[in-house]
């Protein structure tokens, strides 16, 4: 309900205000998509899904999905029942879909939210969580599903810990540019202590997608292939990337390249 994303929000520490905010917004989505059964046709996996999940110290902007059953996939139904609870939840809510190959996106804006919560002075900005369902996702990954309360109790299909980890390297190995989020991401798998590899296969399948023209991915070289990928990053700009989304500040300070590379030669 939007007074108690409302509540939510006034209670917390004044810098997390709007992250406490859009991570209700996302709750309230994926008990949507959970209400028509969404998650017998679709995976929750990426940062999201590592903070909902996992209790990654990381607050995250987009929900994102792998489309692993097609029969009876429909995002404009999807999509409707997301933009009606919203609705009867009391949000003023709009809906921007963009039906691309293989990715299916839309915007769901809050205008208003953000200026009632005391975050804008400006009545019209708008709070955005983006959806993102890869229709065509690359074979390999494992799935399970969790239980979780996470202001709705929620019963989610999601890849396991290795597949997650696979479409981070994957991210970071093909993205134009890397993000803040990505590099605090890998830290957060290198320093676990059930010490997490990646999936493999899936790592490879993802890369053949896009057009990969290094070496071939294994289970031996692959932190090498990160090392190089990101020895030569500006980590001044890293950190300022992701900062806003850290939900512990000081986290910050573990964002140096000595850092990283350490974590990546310890496996």
């Amino acid at each position: 309900m939007k007074d108690r994303a409302l509540q939510l929000a006034a209670a917390a520490p004044q810098g997390q205000r709007r992250n406490i905010l859009r991570e209700y917004v996302q709750a309230h989505i994926l008990y949507s998509l959970q209400s028509v059964r969404a998650f017998e046709q679709i995976a929750f996996v990426g940062g999201t899904a590592l903070r909902f999940l996992y209790g990654l110290h990381r607050y995250s902007e987009d929900l994102d999905f792998s489309l692993e059953r097609g029969d009876g996939y429909s995002f404009d139904r999807l999509l409707d029942r997301v933009e009606s609870d919203l609705v009867k939840a009391g949000f003023d809510v709009t809906v921007h879909p963009h039906k691309g190959e293989p990715i299916h996106s839309a915007f769901i804006r809050l205008p208003g939210l953000l200026y009632d919560a005391g975050l804008s002075p400006h009545r019209t900005e708008k709070l955005s969580v983006k959806i993102e369902i890869d229709t065509n996702p690359p074979e390999g990954a494992t799935t399970l599903t969790t239980l979780i309360n996470r202001h709705f109790l929620l019963a989610l299909l999601h890849y396991d810990l290795p597949s997650l980890m696979a479409g981070k390297l994957h991210a970071l190995l093909s993205r134009p540019y890397t993000k803040g989020r990505d590099i605090y991401d890998l830290l957060w798998y290198l320093t676990r202590p059930d010490h997490i590899e990646p999936n493999i296969p899936l790592l490879r399948n993802a890369l053949s997608q896009t057009g990969w023209n290094g070496p071939q991915v294994t289970a031996e070289n692959w932190r090498e292939i990160i090392a190089n990928k990101i020895g030569g990053l500006d980590f001044t700009r890293i950190a300022n990337d992701v900062s806003p989304f850290l939900e512990r500040p000081e986290d910050r300070a573990l964002l140096t390249r000595d850092i990283v590379l350490s974590a990546l030669q310890q496996g």
